[in-house]
C-alpha cells in the first residue's frame, strides 16, 4: 500500500498539496502516479482535502491535525486501516507529482526482497556531482557493500581530502516498511536526528539497516513558489 500524508498547511507555500499543476490539484497527480503501483490512501488533516480527493475518486482519511512528521500521520492512517503488521508501505510525500511509478515499483520490490528482516525499511538515492553535493538541502547518504545506509547528513559526505574525482548520492525522501518497523520507527528518537534534523538518523543510531536503492530521477519535490512555477512549466 501507498500512503500520501497531505497536511493542508506549510510554512514556505501554504496550501501547496492542493496548488494547480496543469489543471490537476498536486497531491492528486501523486495519487494517479502511485495508483499505478498498488493501492493508494492519502492521509491529511484537511477536510478539504478529504473533498478534492473523493472528486477523483482517491482514497483519504482524516488524521490528527498535531502531527510532527509524515511518518506520524501515515502511522496513524495505518491504524486506522487496521493493516497487519507485515503490510509493506510506501510512505510518498504529496509534493512529488512527477514521481515515477518505476521507482515506487523499484522500493515495493525492494520491500518484498528484504520483508524477512527483523527491521524492515527501504529508501533512494540518485547520482549527484560534487557543485549539488555542496547544498545542505540535499541530504547525501553513505552505504556499505550490501547497499545498507552508513549515514545520512546534510554535509558534503564522504569528505574528499584529495580533491579526486568522486560521485555522491544524494537521499530522495522516499520510504517504504512493514506495519511493524513504521510502529517501531515511530517510536524511536535520538540526537543526531535533532541536530541534523533527519528522521531516518533514529535508525542508524538504534542500529538497524535501511536497504538503499539507486534510481534514476527528473522528479522535483516542490516546497516553493520557485518549485511550484518550475513544476508548472513541466509537461
Amino acid at each position: 500500500m501507498i500512503i500520501i500524508p497531505a497536511r493542508l498547511s506549510s510554512s514556505r507555500l501554504p496550501n501547496k498539496v492542493l496548488a494547480d499543476i496543469n489543471g490537476i490539484p498536486m497531491v492528486i497527480r501523486t495519487a494517479m502516479t502511485a495508483q499505478k503501483v498498488d493501492k493508494v490512501v492519502i492521509a491529511t488533516d484537511s477536510e478539504e482535502v478529504i473533498k478534492v480527493a473523493k472528486e477523483y475518486n482517491v482514497k483519504a482519511i482524516l488524521t490528527d491535525k498535531n502531527h510532527k512528521s509524515g511518518s506520524d500521520r501515515i502511522k496513524e492512517a495505518s491504524d486506522i486501516l487496521n493493516l497487519k503488521e507485515d503490510e509493506l508501505i510506501i510512505n510518498l510525500q504529496g509534493d512529488e507529482p512527477f514521481i515515477e511509478k518505476e521507482i515506487l515499483t523499484k522500493l515495493k520490490t525492494t520491500l518484498e526482497e528484504i520483508k524477512n528482516r527483523d527491521f524492515v525499511m527501504a529508501s533512494c538515492y540518485k547520482k549527484i556531482d560534487e557543485i549539488e553535493a555542496e547544498d545542505p538541502n540535499i541530504v547525501k547518504v553513505v552505504i556499505d557493500k550490501n547497499s545498507d545506509a552508513i549515514y545520512f547528513s546534510r554535509s558534503k559526505i564522504p569528505y574528499n581530502r584529495d580533491n579526486s574525482v568522486h560521485i555522491y548520492k544524494g537521499h530522495i525522501g522516499l520510504y517504504g516498511f512493514n506495519k511493524k518497523s513504521l510502529d517501531k520507527f515511530c517510536e524511536m528518537s535520538a540526537e543526531i536526528e535533532d541536530i541534523e534534523k533527519l528522521e531516518q538518523l533514529r535508525v542508524i543510531f538504534h542500529s538497524y539497516k535501511i536497504k538503499m536503492i539507486e534510481v534514476q530521477t527528473n522528479s522535483i519535490g516542490i516546497d516553493t513558489i520557485e518549485d511550484l512555477e518550475k513544476a508548472r512549466s513541466l509537461k
